[in-house]
């Protein structure tokens, strides 16, 4: 399938590596320009060159953490007028939710909400009137099935999952939608350091918490990177113009409800 969205261009954050990577791949696969971002330098220009080499498409990065506002300047003045933004951050810290401060909760809530906030404010009304826009939050299966070890991931990621929706109505007749998609369990450096941290104390190997983990899932494995960038693209596509304010669940069938 076409996708329809060659030589438009994306803002993918955090995409050196795991998810956003994979979901700047699958873009550039649709011949999508990228401005990519991401705290380290070495591994980002060795990801735009690597992107560049397999789908001839433009790749610029731009160093910096979009969680901070210098960060998101960079991004900005790099790319100041996206038709595609694909916010994503690491997570914040796991742990007991009552060993965290006031600091901690903030700064949860400054990586994982507000940055993709601020990065939206900057560039939707831009799309709106170029009509045509499309913003993927990458946050987490944690949103609609949480865990208490992760507790300021939760509750940030949450609030974003609401403003999004708040706002996703506003744009969408003008060719601008707002998604959200809900990760759990792929095989990412984060998720085996997360496994690590949560199951510090079983006694368990960190391969062995990983294939207990990946047991439980009704796929019996983890996803592959892969799969997620596919569905971001389909979801950035010139298709996807009448879905807005979703968020959509990739776990493997882990999530039990029906809504």
């Amino acid at each position: 399938m076409d996708l329809g969205i060659s030589g438009r261009t994306a803002l993918v954050c955090a995409a050196s590596k795991g998810l956003g990577r994979a979901c700047a791949e699958a873009l550039a696969a649709e011949g999508v320009n990228l401005v990519l971002t991401a705290r380290s330098v070495e591994p980002l220009e060795l990801s735009a060159a690597d992107i560049r080499r397999k789908f001839s498409v433009a790749v610029a990065v731009a160093p910096g953490d979009i969680t901070t506002e210098l960060g998101r300047m960079a991004a900005l003045a790099a790319c100041p007028a996206p038709d595609i933004l694909i916010n994503n951050a690491g997570g914040p810290p796991v742990g007991d939710w009552r060993t965290f401060d006031r600091e901690h909760w903030l700064a949860a809530a400054d990586s994982n909400m507000v940055s993709a906030i601020m990065l939206m404010r900057a560039v939707i009304d831009g799309m709106a009137e170029r009509r045509f826009g499309r913003i993927i939050n990458i946050t987490s299966a944690m949103v609609k099935q949480p865990h208490s070890g992760l507790s300021l991931s939760v509750a940030a990621r949450i609030g974003l999952t609401g403003f999004s929706k708040a706002i996703a109505a506003q744009y969408v007749a003008a060719n601008v939608t707002i998604n959200n998609l809900l990760p759990e369990q792929f095989e990412t450096d984060r998720l085996r350091s997360n496994i690590q941290k949560l199951t510090a104390k079983s006694g368990r190997t960190l391969d062995e918490e990983v294939a207990a983990a990946t047991a439980s899932s009704p796929a019996k494995r983890m996803g592959r990177v892969e799969e997620f960038g596919a569905v971001c693209a389909f979801y950035c596509s010139a298709h996807a113009g009448y879905l807005t304010g979703q968020n959509v669940m990739l776990d493997g069938g882990r999530y039990p409800a029906v809504f």
